[in-house]
């Protein structure tokens, strides 16, 4: 049985070194002597996560309840606890500092081991109700009361997926293909099937990769699409015809139907069936098993309505119905991934769209608005059409492309009207003007630059009153500082900026700024790992006509 000692004494030495293949290596080397079920769990630890991929269910502890056990374990105040996590900056940090000076003892004796702490975050999910609350510090700090200070740091970074060791999923592949003797590109195509570390970490170490295949039930990844800036571009790349699809503005789901059972997921791989309720009955309607991708959108008198009036139907708050009824959705039909039993991504989307047409005959799902196109002049045409239309844009396809699942590349490009928009993570927050004034509504954001965040740019405009208040509330929850008029916060919101353009700039630490940058979306169904690239942001700086210069 592995221990949670020798997993966190790895992770130490992953952290204490800079160098990428020195992170692998020492994390293969502790994989290679696990057994499969440990493998699981120590793969999905070490990326900070508590729970499988795809489940409906997470432990749900705050930074509130943590800091309350962590108190509770050392006699410490909040206040006590809040300075140190001021001069460490991180939580883990925090308890590890803390914890030698435990006040309590507990009954029970030995190591704790790998199975442990997963019964602790499986016990902390199952917790639900009235009451809830107390399990989950019950289970907290019986954990934390047999923990060491190197063990106790993992388990709350792990708890608040805070990892900051430059161990990102990436190098989990490559750690799990050379502990186990195979061949990273097949190790990395089987990831992006699977969508969860921890189920790629038990079939490698098994042996079994060769089997992995595309499954009912478990999320996988989705395939993206290159962005491109004109129609020119596009036709001059591709040079045949392609399938111009509107770009639509909501939510893009996976939809699983096995039976009766339906369920739909997020970009994040999260289950979202809840929220959709009426996509999921309409669905049930197919009499067979199917997997599908496609595009909820609100939708209402033939017309697309605002992406963010599907904000309140994703969070399941108060006020749900009334929500349903303002935000009526359509579930649009991109692509069949799985039909009756038989695998489909593989095959071109040509013969892939014959399928769909079959579900959507059957079901009366609507499919993607689409139309052939081959010249910029036609190109040119079907955007402006899915302008007028009030979409974003255009997505354009190759007929002889497979579904790649979690690859971006240039079998599908989107164009959008503005020069581009970006998702962007909040790492600031500050007290606003005029009439915002006493609120936070001036938001600082960044891009991903490897495991560091790179400010870009600062945003006020773009939110409705509700939604400053909403955040707000998520930007007290995510706090790390609080200056009074400022805060730093820790990076986990995400947003989408549109902007004119992009300029050199001093100001920030990323080297470019944003011009007249506004918020376009809240984005609750992405995670700050899926934020946009301080690559990309060169890309389209370079993509532009005339650029400034600071």
């Amino acid at each position: 049985m592995g221990s949670f000692e020798a997993f966190s004494s790895t992770l130490e030495r992953v952290g204490g070194t800079s160098g990428k293949n020195e992170k692998v290596r020492i994390l293969a080397d502790y994989l290679r002597g696990l057994d499969e079920e440990d493998a699981e769990r120590a793969a999905r630890f070490a990326t900070g996560r508590a729970s499988q991929k795809g489940s409906a269910d997470e432990t749900q502890t705050g930074y509130s309840t943590i800091i309350s056990v962590i108190g509770e374990v050392t006699g410490l105040t909040p206040r006590d606890i809040s300075r140190t996590y001021v001069k460490c900056g991180d939580l883990g940090r925090v308890v590890e500092e803390v914890i030698p000076g435990k006040k309590e003892t507990t009954l029970f004796s030995g190591e704790l081991t790998l199975r442990d702490v997963a019964d602790t975050f499986e016990g902390m999910t199952q917790s639900k109700g009235k009451g809830s609350t107390a399990m989950k510090r019950g289970y907290l700090k019986a954990a934390l009361l047999r923990s060491t200070p190197v063990e106790a740091k993992y388990l709350v970074k792990i708890l608040t997926k805070e990892m900051r060791i430059g161990l990102v999923d990436g190098l989990v592949v490559e750690a799990l293909a050379d502990a186990y003797g195979l061949e990273r590109e097949t190790v990395r195509d089987a990831y992006l099937l699977l969508g969860d570390i921890g189920l790629l970490a038990r079939q490698a170490r098994a042996g079994t990769l060769s089997e992995v295949r595309l499954q009912l039930m478990r999320p996988t990844n989705f395939m993206l699409a290159e962005p491109m800036q004109s129609a020119e571009e596009i036709a001059s790349y591709f040079g045949r015809e392609l399938y111009a699809e509107v770009k639509y503005d909501g939510v893009r789901a996976q939809l699983h139907k096995k039976g009766e059972a339906v369920r739909l997921f997020s970009r994040r791989l999260e289950e979202i069936t809840e929220s959709f309720p009426e996509v999921a009955e309409v669905a049930r309607g197919f009499p067979g098993d199917m997997l599908l991708d496609g595009e909820i959108v609100p939708f209402m008198d033939g017309k697309p309505l605002a992406f963010q009036l599907l904000q309140r139907r994703l969070r399941r708050i108060e006020g749900f119905e009334e929500a349903q009824a303002r935000a009526p959705v359509r579930y649009f039909l991109f692509d069949v991934l799985l039909l009756g039993g038989e695998d489909l991504y593989r095959r071109p989307l040509r013969e892939r769209r014959k399928y769909l047409a079959e579900v959507a005959g059957a079901t009366g799902l609507p499919l993607a608005d689409s139309a052939p196109a081959k010249t910029s002049r036609e190109i040119a045409r079907l955007f402006r059409r899915s302008r007028s239309l009030g979409y974003e844009g255009l997505v354009l396809k190759d007929p002889e492309s497979p579904y790649t699942p979690g690859k971006r590349g240039k079998s599908w490009v989107k164009l959008k009207e503005e020069l581009d928009t970006l998702d962007v993570v909040i790492v600031g927050a500050e007290l606003g003007h005029g009439k915002r004034a006493g609120r936070l509504s001036d938001y600082t954001f960044a891009v991903r630059d490897g495991d560091a965040f790179r400010v870009i740019g600062k945003a006020y405009s773009g939110l409705t009153d509700a939604e400053i208040e909403e955040m707000a509330v998520k930007i007290k929850a995510a706090t790390v500082t609080d200056d009074g008029y400022y805060r730093t916060v820790r990076p986990e919101l995400v947003i989408e900026v549109a902007f004119d353009s992009i300029q050199k700039s001093a100001r920030h630490d990323s080297g470019y700024a944003l011009r007249f940058p506004r918020i376009k979306n809240l984005r609750t169904d992405k995670t700050p790992d899926q934020a946009d690239t301080l690559g990309r942001v060169k890309e389209v700086y370079e993509s532009q006509k005339v650029r400034s210069e600071p």
